[in-house]
């Protein structure tokens, strides 16, 4: 009787610490750093490189590289991106958590974005592994499982078995 008990309490507290989560501004404009970009405009895209840092609101996101997508259009002088696609070391930064992977796409239309390889979030003191994450910005939800495309690449925290595994943090008591 005591799994399912355990079960529940920790489910309560990650539901708890998602609702505190505040929607994300994906209409705020896109400000990034990198060491090299090269426009491909035909193509509608830019590839930055090296130590490449793209912020977005209170979102940031690191990586060694990233293609990003836009459609053609320009309202009042600037692209309208579509769709961000970072390797490499790739880290996103929240006010209330971090995760880190290999690769990651950020698909602004659908608000959304799918962390892959060697997947690790971290929360409030609680830590989760596994290989694929969705982070949905509009609700804050994020949802990690143990599949994964791509694998891990060198020094990369995989999970055991395809498995998802973690540490929660239990709150100290008198």
């Amino acid at each position: 009787m005591r799994i399912p008990l355990l079960f529940v309490a920790v489910t309560l507290a990650c539901a708890g610490s998602a609702a505190a989560q505040q929607a994300h501004n994906s209409n705020a404009p896109i400000n990034f750093g990198a060491d090299h970009i090269e426009l491909q405009d035909k193509a509608n895209r830019a590839v930055l490189s090296g130590k490449v840092s793209v912020t977005q609101a209170e979102m940031t996101l690191n990586a060694a590289r990233m293609t990003v997508s836009y459609t053609g259009q320009v309202v009042d002088g600037s692209p309208q991106v579509s769709r961000l696609d970072a390797s490499g070391g790739v880290t996103v930064t929240r006010p209330d958590q971090t995760a880190r992977s290999n690769f990651a796409v950020y698909d602004l239309n659908k608000r959304v974005v799918t962390m892959l390889g060697g997947v690790t979030l971290i929360q409030a003191g609680n830590t989760v592994s596994g290989g694929r994450l969705t982070i949905n910005l509009d609700t804050g939800r994020a949802i990690i499982d143990g599949s994964s495309v791509g694998g891990g690449g060198a020094g990369a925290t995989t999970s055991s078995g395809g498995r998802v595994s973690g540490t929660f943090s239990v709150p100290k008591r008198n």
